[in-house]
C-alpha cells in the first residue's frame, strides 16, 4: 500500500512557484490606466525568466467593481477593462508556451447585486433565483441580529419590495450565496468546468471557508457543512483535471488544514491561512489595531504549520498578497536595509516546506506608501477611516493604522522602469504611482546580479533542482533566540540549513558550520565573515542559506 504522504508527491504544484498578479495594477496595455490582460501578455516573458511555474490572477470577470472585481456579476464573461474573453483565451494559450499555468480567482461565496441571479431574486419571494441567497423575514429597521459586515455596517440589507433582509458579509453589493440550494451548486461546478475546459491550470477561492454559514446562528466560517461542500464541489470539479486548487481560509487551523489539503485530494491542494498574518494586531481587535510582531510566536507558528502538515496536507507561502501591506516594509526595512531586508524575507519563506507565492512587485522589494486620505481607492480604507472619525479616533492615529495596513500598499502599479508612470502606463493611473519608482524598479534590477529579482529568480531554481526543498522534514532551530530565525531541512539524502538575522543590528549565532560539506547556496551579503567552529556573527538582516550532501 501507498503510504497517505506519498499519493500526490508527483503533483506539478509541489515543486511549483507561483506569482500573484493583480491585473489592474500590472500593465497596461490601451493607456486608460488601468492593467489588463493584454498587458500580462506582454509580460509573460519578464515571468518566464523571473522562473514562475504558474500565475494566479485576482478576478477579472465581469464586476460592477464595488470592491475591486471580488463581486462578480457574470462568471464567464470578462470584464471590458480587462479585455475580452478572447483576450482571457488567448492568455491561456500564450502563457502555455511560456510554461506558466493560469490561476483564476473565484468568488464562490457572494456574487454581485448585479448578477442576473440576484436581479431575478429580487422579484419576488417565488422567483426560483430567489433562493440563490440568504434571506430573513423582518420589520425594516429591526435587524435579525447583530452581525456586521467585514467592511462595516450591519451585515443585513433591507429590500423593501420582498419585506426581507439578504446578509452580505462584505458590501451591501456582494449578497452572500445560499449553498444550501443544490441548484445553486450545480450552477457553480457547471460554469467551473466551462472554465476547466478553457484550459485553466487551477483556482483560487476567495474566502471558500465561509460558504458553509448559519447566519441565524452567528456562524460565518467553518460551518457544520462546509467540508461535504468542499468535497462534492473538489468531485464535481477539480478532480477532473491536473489543477492546483488554494482555498482563502482565515479560520484555518492546521487540524482543518488537513481536511482541506488531504493527500487523498478529496478536497483542494492547499489553504491560505493566516496565522502568522495577523500577528502583528492586538489579540482580539481589528487589523488596524497595531502591536509589535511577538517575533518567537512568529516562529512558533510556523514551526507548527510545517511539522503538523508534514505528510498529512500541505502548505501554502506567502508574506503578501492583494490584501497586505508589502512585506519589506511590515517586518523588513524599507529604508536602509531594504534589499537586504527583502532577501533575508525571501531566504526565510522559501527554504519551507508547500507551495511560495510570490506577489507582484515582492520581487523587486517593492514597499508600504503614505498617501493622504484622499489618494486611497480601497473601499475598506474607506469605510475604517469614516468608520473611526465618528467613534472620535484621532486623524493621525487613523492614518498611521491605514499607512500599515491599507489594502492599497499592494494595489500601486507595478514599477517596472524609471520612466512614465513607472512604464505601468501612458495614460493616468487608476491609482496613484509609488513615488519611489525611480529607485525601485523591474528595468533597474533584472541585469544586476545582487538584486532581489535574482535572488528571488536563484530561489526558484534551487526548489526545482533540489527534491529536499518539497520533501525534506521540518526542524526549528534556536526556539527561544529573540533575533534569529534558523531551522534545518532533511531528506534521506541531503540537509538543508537556514539562518537569517531578522533585525537590523549585528548578532552572534552559536550555530556553526564550519563543516566544509556545507555549501553556501545563497546568502544576502556579497562578502560574509569567515565562519569559526563556535559561532557566526550575522550583519543586519542577513540570510544565509547552505546544503549538505550526506
Amino acid at each position: 500500500m501507498v503510504s497517505k504522504d506519498k499519493m500526490n508527491d508527483n503533483k506539478w504544484w509541489k515543486s511549483a512557484v507561483i506569482y500573484q498578479i493583480y491585473p489592474r495594477s500590472f500593465a497596461d496595455s490601451n493607456k486608460d490606466g488601468i492593467g489588463d490582460l493584454q498587458g500580462i501578455i506582454s509580460k509573460l516573458d519578464y515571468l518566464e525568466n523571473l522562473g514562475i511555474d504558474a500565475v494566479w490572477i485576482s478576478p477579472v470577470c465581469k464586476s460592477p467593481q464595488d470592491d475591486n472585481g471580488y463581486d462578480i456579476s457574470d462568471y464567464r464573461g470578462i470584464d471590458p477593462m480587462f479585455g475580452t474573453l478572447r483576450d482571457m483565451e488567448e492568455l491561456i494559450e500564450e502563457a502555455g508556451k511560456h510554461h506558466i499555468r493560469i490561476i483564476m480567482d473565484l468568488v464562490l461565496n457572494h456574487s454581485s447585486d448585479e448578477h442576473y441571479w440576484f436581479q431575478e431574486a429580487k422579484k419576488s419571494r417565488e422567483n426560483p433565483y430567489h433562493d440563490y441567497y440568504i434571506w430573513w423575514d423582518g420589520t425594516e429597521g429591526v435587524l435579525p441580529n447583530d452581525m456586521r459586515a467585514a467592511f462595516g455596517g450591519p451585515a443585513w440589507e433591507w429590500v423593501p419590495e420582498l419585506q426581507q433582509y439578504y446578509f452580505h458579509q462584505f458590501s451591501v453589493k456582494q449578497p452572500d450565496l445560499n449553498w444550501e440550494n443544490p441548484k445553486l451548486r450545480q450552477e457553480i461546478y457547471d460554469m467551473i468546468n466551462w472554465w476547466i475546459g478553457k484550459g485553466v491550470g487551477g483556482f483560487r477561492l476567495d474566502v471558500i471557508d465561509q460558504i458553509a454559514k448559519e447566519p441565524d446562528k452567528g456562524i460565518t466560517n467553518n460551518g457544520p457543512r462546509l467540508h461535504e461542500f468542499l468535497r462534492e464541489l473538489s468531485r464535481e470539479t477539480f478532480q477532473k483535471a491536473d489543477l492546483v486548487t488554494v482555498g482563502e481560509a482565515w479560520g484555518a487551523t492546521t487540524d482543518l488544514a488537513k481536511l482541506y489539503s488531504n493527500p487523498d485530494n478529496s478536497e483542494l491542494s492547499m489553504v491560505f491561512q493566516f496565522e502568522h498574518i495577523c500577528l502583528d494586531q492586538i489579540e482580539g481587535k481589528e487589523k488596524w489595531d497595531l502591536a509589535p510582531l511577538p517575533f518567537r510566536k512568529l516562529k512558533e507558528v510556523f514551526g507548527r504549520w510545517q511539522t503538523e502538515l508534514c505528510g498529512e496536507g500541505w502548505n501554502s507561502l506567502f508574506w503578501n498578497n492583494h490584501d497586505l501591506p508589502r512585506i519589506v516594509s511590515r517586518w523588513g526595512n524599507d529604508g536602509n536595509y531594504r534589499v537586504e531586508s527583502a532577501k533575508m524575507l525571501a531566504i526565510l519563506l522559501h527554504g519551507m516546506q508547500g507551495t511560495p507565492y510570490i506577489y507582484q512587485g515582492e520581487e523587486l522589494g517593492m514597499t508600504n506608501v503614505q498617501y493622504e486620505i484622499e489618494e486611497y481607492r480601497d473601499i475598506e480604507t474607506l469605510n475604517l477611516y469614516k468608520e473611526r472619525l465618528e467613534k472620535g479616533y484621532k486623524k493621525e492615529e487613523i492614518m498611521r493604522s491605514i499607512h500599515a495596513k491599507s489594502r492599497d500598499n499592494a494595489r500601486t502599479p507595478m514599477q517596472w522602469n524609471d520612466g512614465q508612470n513607472a512604464g505601468f502606463t501612458e495614460g493616468t493611473p487608476w491609482i496613484k504611482i509609488n513615488p519611489n519608482y525611480e529607485e525601485i524598479n523591474a528595468a533597474q534590477q533584472m541585469d544586476d546580479e545582487d538584486s532581489i529579482f535574482n535572488c528571488y529568480r536563484k530561489l526558484i531554481c534551487f526548489r526545482k533542482k533540489y527534491p529536499v526543498f518539497v520533501q525534506g522534514n521540518f526542524q526549528m532551530l534556536l526556539e527561544d533566540d529573540e533575533n534569529i530565525f534558523a531551522y534545518s531541512r532533511t531528506d534521506d539524502e541531503t540537509q538543508l540549513l537556514v539562518i537569517c538575522n531578522f533585525y537590523d543590528k549585528a548578532v552572534n549565532c552559536p550555530l556553526a558550520v564550519s563543516d566544509t560539506s556545507m555549501e553556501l547556496l545563497i546568502s544576502n551579503y556579497k562578502d560574509i565573515a569567515k565562519d569559526t567552529d563556535q559561532e557566526l556573527c550575522l550583519l543586519p538582516y542577513e540570510a544565509r542559506m547552505y546544503l549538505k550532501k550526506k
